[in-house]
């Protein structure tokens, strides 16, 4: 007859069996962190605005990309992966040459974090990339892969261009500020002593222009200031340099212009200006310029002297009856 067991008797333990079932129960736990862990990792590149790349040098053949080179490109990553080319024919024509120098770089170097290009998307927009790329710590006999992280800095670059051009840009004119004309001014200044070759400067001061603005008002002295400026880069050659360089005077340097050319782009530019039409109401009326022209000389040892000569022949030209060109 079988003895009955004692309701307080504890029931026999299986080691085995207890440690299958821990190990089983800590296996699917982990593959659960894994999975997690895979799905927060495709989250993170989902939203990351940058492309990961890995690239095998040897083989010319792109190992992996990350979700964003589509959206940033607007290309099949899978036609990539299977043709390099895919990368070289998307760079704006005029980067190539520096985007693929600068990858060959990192067999040198080892980083290369100061890379950036233009590329043309699929829609024909143009994106610029900040290009780092590193080499991998391999063995030797090991291939080179090339791994990295092209970044769309294109908001980036529009910013740094509206702050340079309001930097350098004076807001009404839209020509040259003094500041960035008379530092373009002294470089073109050096140059020309450097390489011994000719340079004129021109100074524009418009007749009466207080009248104007007492008579129709500052709204059409602004029109007025706007069309000289637009004369003046409609008139002047490529290369020369224009800008506002107070209320109503402006100024010009011709680099590589002898004074018998600087004249007539002077004479063109005051006729130009003589040609203008302006109304208020009922009234029409014109305005005119007086400018005063100088060259560079072997004594000229600063873009000083050239100002000062042409602003001494400016006011000869005042003084002599307005709406002419004087040369000093």
């Amino acid at each position: 007859m079988a003895k009955e067991r004692s309701p307080l008797q504890p029931i026999p333990q299986r080691p085995e069996a207890a440690q299958t079932l821990l190990a089983l129960l800590h296996a699917q736990g982990e593959v659960a962190r894994l999975s997690e862990r895979d799905q927060l990792f495709s989250s993170l590149l989902d939203s990351v605005n940058a492309v990961l790349w890995a690239f095998d040098w040897e083989t010319r053949q792109v190992l992996y990309v990350s979700p964003a080179y589509e959206r940033i490109y607007g290309r099949s990553a899978s036609l990539l992966m299977a043709d390099f080319n895919q990368w070289r024919d998307a760079i704006h024509p005029d980067d190539l040459d520096h985007a693929e120098r600068s990858l060959a770089q990192v067999l040198v170097k080892g980083t290369v974090e100061d890379r950036e290009y233009r590329i043309i998307n699929a829609d024909g927009q143009v994106r610029w990339l900040s290009d780092k790329c590193y080499i991998n710590q391999r063995r030797k006999g090991e291939r080179v892969i090339i791994v990295g992280i092209a970044e769309d800095i294109t908001d980036k670059k529009h910013l740094e261009g509206e702050l340079k051009r309001l930097a350098t840009t004076d807001v009404l004119t839209q020509s040259s500020n003094r500041r960035h004309f008379f530092e373009c001014a002294h470089h073109a200044f050096d140059r020309a002593r450097e390489n011994g070759t000719p340079l004129s400067f021109l100074l524009l001061d418009i007749d009466d222009f207080k009248l104007i603005n007492d008579s129709y008002g500052h709204p059409e002295g602004d029109q007025v200031l706007q069309r000289i400026a637009d004369s003046g880069k409609t008139i002047l050659r490529r290369g020369d340099l224009f800008g506002r360089i107070g209320g109503e005077e402006f100024a010009a340097v011709f680099p590589g212009c002898e004074a018998e050319v600087a004249e007539q782009i002077a004479e063109r530019l005051q006729r130009e200006i003589q040609r203008l039409s302006f109304s208020h109401g009922q009234e029409r009326f014109g305005v005119t310029v007086s400018q005063g022209l100088t060259s560079l000389r072997n004594e000229d040892t600063s873009l000083d002297s050239l100002f000062a000569r042409a602003d001494a022949a400016m006011y000869e030209a005042k003084r002599m009856g307005k709406n002419q060109i004087v040369s000093g």
